[in-house]
């Protein structure tokens, strides 16, 4: 696709964004990007922390890049949420002034020190169970945010950010979705983890490890580190970390069709229907934009 349409592309996948981590994120690799230039793909360390904000800034400084080589920007990969951030341009107000129920709610983290994550979570989980399922544990800061909010406002903030979501996109875009028959789909993810093992990811785990990596970390909040970390630590042997992976893996894909089935404006492009054949879909694709006159006519 972008090579057909001039387009440069944006990585939207929240773990291949970290340095080190290439097996378990199934990273693309340079023959992959056959020429095209990606974004937001090893730019961070396994210890900097990662979130819809700092994607979201990111991602609008790419495009702007890409914008500025008279390209189309194509943002891809399966982090849902980022994609819905950018793509309406949600204001996750972040206000920065500090105020009492933040310093009060900063206080209690640092009291509680390595328990605060999961009892600042279940506090959020307590009075807005939609934005607790959205934000990770880790990320103290947007939790704290997130509670601030609501005994600020008595609003939630999963509230606002869904009616931020029903404004219109500042941008002209197509929403693709590529799926494919489940249980094909099923099949190839557990093949996919198998491959990994082969591929050396105990190992790239490890290494993280030795770096000093630890599973409260967000990179390490990825599917295939966080199960390997289980392993390290005793907790089950490999070969039932291998079958968790595989599980947890088939689980997020099937929240992640979820996701797509709910948001607005998506395009569903069934491979089944196209025999397979990325000729067909390219054509497809290509044909949907020149109608919405995203691109001209050649």
């Amino acid at each position: 696709l972008a090579k057909a349409v001039g387009g440069e592309i944006i990585s939207a996948d929240s773990m291949q964004v970290y340095r080190h981590m290439d097996i378990g994120s199934a990273k693309v690799t340079k023959e992959e990007m056959e020429g095209i230039p990606h974004y937001l793909i090893d730019v961070l360390d396994p210890q900097d922390d990662f979130n819809v904000v700092t994607f979201q800034t990111m991602a609008k400084q790419a495009m702007n890049e890409i914008y500025s080589h008279n390209k189309i920007p194509i943002i891809t990969g399966g982090t849902g949420f980022y994609i819905q951030a950018l793509l309406y341009d949600i204001d996750f107000k972040e206000n920065d002034e500090k105020n009492p129920v933040r310093e009060e709610l900063e206080q209690l983290a640092e009291k509680l020190g390595e328990n605060a994550p999961q009892v600042l979570h279940q506090k959020l989980q307590e009075v807005d169970p939609e934005a607790a399922a959205q934000i990770h544990a880790n990320n103290i800061k947007r939790v704290i945010r997130a509670i601030e909010y609501f005994k600020q406002t008595g609003e939630k903030i999963s509230q606002h950010n869904e009616e931020m979501h029903q404004k219109d996109s500042p941008y002209n875009f197509l929403y693709y979705v590529l799926t494919r028959d489940r249980k094909v789909l099923y099949e190839r993810i557990d093949r996919r983890v198998d491959i990994m093992m082969e591929n050396g990811l105990v190992d790239e785990v490890k290494k993280l490890k030795d770096m000093g990596c630890h599973r409260g970390q967000t990179s390490m909040q990825g599917l295939g580190y966080k199960e390997l970390f289980g392993y390290f630590e005793g907790e089950y042997p490999l070969e039932e970390a291998v079958r968790i992976i595989q599980r947890d893996t088939r689980h997020f894909a099937k929240r992640q069709l979820t996701w797509f089935k709910r948001e607005r404006d998506v395009i569903w492009l069934d491979k089944q229907a196209f025999g397979y054949d990325d000729a067909a879909i390219l054509t497809d694709m290509i044909s949907i934009l020149e109608e919405k006159e995203i691109i001209s006519h050649e």
